[in-house]
């Protein structure tokens, strides 16, 4: 907030957006009235450093930010704790009455007992530095923050501590053992140390819910192709895939990964689009139809062009997307963010006022009213945000992985309870995700099992889907396929295959009528059964339809169930798909979806 207001305040800016989780930010500004130079300068007058975002950088692959981070702060934890236990045990052990070495104990050797606290300490704060030079930055820029809490509090703690040691070094120069112990009873080293090792826990849950959107941003990467094959001067040529221009010609291969968006110029395939949309059929793709980076092609080899690529392409954009949703910050977030702003100040008004107040009343002691300042700073430290904030979010994001839910932001997590509609995908969410076979119907004498193993035989080495799924409801039946000579395939159409002399075909209705086979004996059973969103297979001989096998991505056992259960929650249930309005009316009724 505080880098956007900087930045925000200078003329020749149209817009602002700082990105939390890949530590970036996107300005856009009058190169005319403004240098990157001034952009920089407002960053650091807001407590930060910035420096410009390399061309050659930004065509790498980003790095996993959150990782790193998680990875530093795990080790800065670990090394706080180390010193902060001893500590912990050396300045509170003696009053649950634990052992102590003898060195440590009685009036004479207060000082070896100060000194080891001391020398315990300042490696945490060194661990630590970060909150002190982000807080003093942000209070020198008048813009405190909750660092400057921290910050302000564990200075003034080391700060009160080390005074005490002069006194006790004084005072026992003077013989006043008494005054001594009486101020080695007051050292604050422990709680300055506390502090920052217990706001660091709280950074580190934080770091952690962030590095579960990174994860699955990596993952979204991980599913575009490194390399491409390009066709240039003739030659084919294998070049990394940021290295593919608009307009150049890619060759795909059979169960290669689509590099990026274009437009298929020669041959012809189906492509599994289920990454990117979610749909469980292969999309058959012809001349001139469009192509998604990032999706495999099935069965086909294809050229295509190269219509959009790098950061233009489909994936990057989605990958853009869960970027913007994990840099959000949570409502609650952004609230201590603003609370901070005005608490900081006060509370240190606040502490300022009590110290004074106490010493000109003149009973107590100038140590006595400094210790009271510090009292209100210390306690005033917000580590209650620090740490509840990021632990409601972490458990609440994980509890929902343990059970399959991701959740995109904090804000997505917070807002939930808001929400009056769910809206459900169809694939793969309601229904399965895969073909099965769901009627078989013969049409000329023969039984189920005897159409099943034509079938079966005439698909058995056909790539599609649906030729899939027929050969695997005929394995599931124990069935042996008919032994075929030959096969030929008619894009977009069906199959023509060869036994014994005799021909058969396999394919929609259209390939029938094309091939001139008589439709007569086709029932209205096809219509009914396509009605409920099946797709039909038709097979048949020279002179006749032979029967006709039915397949869908059936419905989950438990989705009509689970829809059930979000109504009784008084949620409206929505269905989206991309698959055909009748097969989505189909799934509606069956799952019981307004």
């Amino acid at each position: 907030a505080h880098v956007e207001k900087s930045v925000r305040k200078l003329e020749g800016i149209a817009d602002v957006n700082v990105n939390l989780l890949q530590n970036s930010m996107v300005v856009e500004y009058d190169a005319g009235r403004l240098q990157e130079a001034d952009i920089i300068r407002a960053v650091e007058s807001g407590g930060y450093g910035a420096s410009v975002h390399g061309q050659t950088q930004a065509a790498a692959a980003p790095t996993n930010v959150a990782a790193e981070e998680m990875q530093q702060m795990k080790r800065r934890l670990i090394a706080s704790f180390c010193f902060l236990i001893p500590l912990f045990y050396l300045s509170m052990g003696h009053m649950m009455g634990a052992p102590l070495p003898s060195v440590l104990l009685g009036e004479e050797h207060v000082m070896i007992f100060a000194l080891t606290q001391l020398l315990l300490t300042l490696p945490v704060l060194m661990i630590n530095r970060k909150y002190f030079v982000v807080g003093f930055r942000a209070l020198w820029n008048r813009a405190p923050n909750m660092d400057s809490l921290i910050a302000l509090g564990a200075a003034a703690s080391v700060v009160y501590s080390i005074f005490a040691m002069y006194a006790m070094a004084y005072a026992m120069g003077h013989g006043d053992y008494m005054t001594a112990h009486h101020y080695g009873m007051e050292l604050y080293f422990e709680s300055a140390a506390m502090i920052l090792t217990l706001i660091t826990v709280g950074k580190y849950m934080e770091t952690r819910s962030k590095g579960k959107t990174s994860e699955a941003i990596s993952k979204l990467m991980d599913l575009a192709p490194k390399t491409a094959t390009v066709l240039r001067d003739g030659a084919e040529e294998e070049v990394p895939v940021e290295q593919v221009m608009v307009g150049d010609t890619v060759i795909v291969r059979p169960g290669q990964r689509i590099p990026v968006d274009g437009k298929i110029m020669e041959g012809f395939s189906a492509v599994d689009e289920s990454a990117i949309t979610g749909e469980s059929i292969p999309v058959e793709k012809q001349v001139g139809d469009t192509v998604i980076g990032a999706t495999v092609n099935k069965s086909g080899y294809f050229r295509m062009t190269a219509t959009r690529v790098g950061s233009d392409t489909t994936l990057s954009q989605i990958i853009a997307l869960v970027e913007e949703a994990g840099a959000s910050k949570a409502p609650i977030a952004k609230l201590a963010d603003r609370v901070s702003g005005v608490f900081v100040p006060v509370v240190i008004a606040i502490a300022v006022l009590a110290a004074v107040i106490w010493y000109v009343a003149g009973e107590q002691s100038f140590s006595f009213a400094l210790s009271i300042g510090i009292a209100v700073l210390v306690i005033s430290c917000p580590c209650a945000l620090g740490l509840a904030t990021p632990t409601a979010i972490m458990v609440g994001t994980g509890k929902g992985a343990e059970n399959g839910i991701l959740i995109k932001s904090g804000e997505a997590l917070e807002t939930a309870h808001l929400a009056d509609t769910v809206v459900l995908d169809k694939t793969g969410t309601i229904t399965e995700g895969r073909l099965q076979v769901t009627d078989i119907l013969p049409l000329a004498g023969q039984t189920e099992e005897e159409l099943l193993a034509l079938a079966a035989g005439m698909e058995l080495k056909s790539e599609h889907p649906l030729g899939q799924a027929v050969v695997q409801a005929g394995e599931g039946r124990g069935i042996s396929p008919v032994s075929m000579d030959s096969l030929q395939s008619v894009p977009g159409r069906g199959i023509r295959t060869a036994a014994n002399g005799a021909e058969f075909y396999a394919g929609n209705r259209i390939f029938l009528e094309e091939m001139q086979i008589p439709l007569a004996n086709a029932p209205e059973k096809a219509v009914q059964l396509e009605e409920e969103g099946k797709t039909v297979l038709y097979f048949a001989d020279k002179t006749r339809i032979l029967g006709l096998i039915a397949a869908a991505d059936t419905i989950k056992a438990t989705s009509a169930q689970a829809v059930q259960e979000l109504h009784d929650l008084g949620l409206k249930v929505v269905m989206l798909t991309g698959d055909s309005a009748r097969t989505a009316k189909a799934i509606q009724q069956k799952a019981g979806i307004e």
